[in-house]
């Protein structure tokens, strides 16, 4: 009796370990400008399947998400993120998205840390 519980107890913490293993911690440059753009952008972030936190910092422009790696990935958190308007480093978001911002969200898209290479 003491094996099995020992080798269930084990097995919890293997299976724990495994989970967590998996979960990445990263952040990227996401242009913006106010809190309805952290609000935005947050939700982008958060509706990609595998993304379990997701913060945008007003001042550093910086999106840090934590996700499942084997459900998702960077490029896919920044292409919902230009869906809904927000450019990225790697993905621009369309001009007619872009234009339908409010005109407090309207950032500057020519900003050198923001032009797609």
């Amino acid at each position: 009796m003491k094996t099995k519980v020992l080798s269930l107890v084990a097995m919890f913490f293997l299976g724990t370990f495994a989970v967590f293993a998996q979960s990445k911690t990263e952040s990227f440059l996401v242009n913006g400008n106010c809190g309805m753009c952290e609000k935005r952008i947050e939700k982008a972030a958060l509706a990609v399947d595998g993304v379990s936190k997701a913060d945008w910092n007003k001042e550093t422009k910086k999106l840090e998400i934590v996700y499942d790696a084997s459900k998702t990935n960077t490029d896919k958190v920044e292409v919902a993120v230009a869906k809904v308007g927000h450019d990225t480093k790697n993905h621009k978001a369309k001009d007619e998205v872009y234009d339908k911002l409010p005109g407090c969200c309207k950032y500057d898209r020519e900003a050198p840390e923001f032009q797609n290479k």
